[in-house]
């Protein structure tokens, strides 16, 4: 098993979600996060004064899959949120040792 973390611009929430049902991905974590990549953020003034703000929203999805699914599911997130530029995001994949369903104790493949 797998854990797919894409970290994605926050337009991309509906349309990756959407896209990802239709490849019958069965469930996934979202959560609203801030970082910085390559963009390093941007400056604005405050009061007048300079500030850099170097913290850029994001969306992060978390997916577990079956090994054989990620590279599918990997090309789905990468078609749904490619625009070309800068800031696009990262798709990160790790492997994940064990799995247990709190509610059933079902583990790793029966537990997803």
């Amino acid at each position: 098993m797998k854990r797919i973390c894409a970290v994605v611009r926050p337009t991309m929430l509906e349309p990756l979600k959407e896209a990802l049902f239709q490849a019958d991905v069965s469930g996934m974590t979202i959560s609203q996060v801030h970082g910085c990549g390559n963009q390093h953020g941007w400056s604005e003034y405050v009061r007048g004064n300079e500030v850099i703000l170097n913290m850029v929203p994001k969306i992060k999805f978390e997916i577990i899959a079956d090994d054989d699914r990620v590279d599918d599911i990997v090309d789905v997130i990468i078609a749904t949120t490619r625009t070309g530029e800068v800031g696009d995001g990262k798709i990160f994949v790790s492997n994940i040792e064990r799995v247990v369903r709190i509610r059933t104790g079902e583990e790793n493949n029966a537990a997803l």
